[in-house]
């Protein structure tokens, strides 16, 4: 079967919270959404991060 959609879309604004690994958007009609994800060392890192160590207690939220 096949389906021949026209749309017309006006969009005046769009706001976006937040992009994730896994975040897909759409605009219109698709037939099939693919998945595709890459990481990217963009700080040009050579090793892992050091560790931390915590000196004051979590405490948020119970005061």
């Amino acid at each position: 079967m096949i389906f021949n959609i026209q749309q017309s879309i006006h969009i005046n604004m769009i706001k976006i919270g937040s992009v994730s690994n896994s975040s897909v958007f759409q605009i219109g009609s698709a037939g099939v959404i693919k998945p595709y994800s890459t990481l990217s060392n963009t700080g040009g890192f050579t090793a892992p991060a050091p560790g931390f160590e915590i000196t004051t207690p979590f405490t948020a939220g119970r005061e």
